[in-house]
């Protein structure tokens, strides 16, 4: 049910225009469905553009989408945090080797970022402005 709804979140907030896949705004949610869209968005060869807060497991991107087709626009903001479950009765706990691979699959800019601000942890890291551009191009 939760990943049902995680895809709908994303379906509603990502849209695809002329071989453009434009991030809006997305939450995030469980990582399933957005490893499943951004493998198709790889292998189509289309562009992502981050229009908005593309925050948790929407970073992925990051690390599935070549760096050479995704660009941001002003309004652009990526939000890391450390990987975290939920139980059965929704308590949540860390996920530490989870954190690490999540972590080592960013491209180099990225992990130097987020090391610089102490790394990933249960505190939502937030990268845009100047420093986002001096990343990734601003989209054209």
């Amino acid at each position: 049910m939760k990943i049902l709804v995680a895809a709908a979140a994303l379906c509603a907030t990502v849209s695809c225009a002329q071989a453009d896949v434009r991030i809006l705004a997305s939450p995030g949610g469980q990582v399933g469905p957005f490893i499943e869209l951004f493998d198709k968005v790889r292998e189509s060869g289309e562009r992502v553009v981050i229009d908005g807060p593309c925050l948790s497991a929407c970073t992925l991107v990051l690390s599935m989408v070549p760096g050479d087709r995704i660009c941001v626009t002003r309004r652009a903001v990526l939000g890391f945090h450390a990987a975290r479950s939920i139980d059965q009765r929704g308590r949540t706990y860390a996920e530490p080797e989870a954190s690490v691979a999540v972590l080592q699959a960013y491209p180099a800019p990225v992990r130097g970022w987020i090391a610089r601000r102490g790394g990933l942890t249960s505190r939502l890291l937030l990268l845009r402005g100047r420093e986002l551009a001096a990343i990734y191009p601003r989209c054209r």
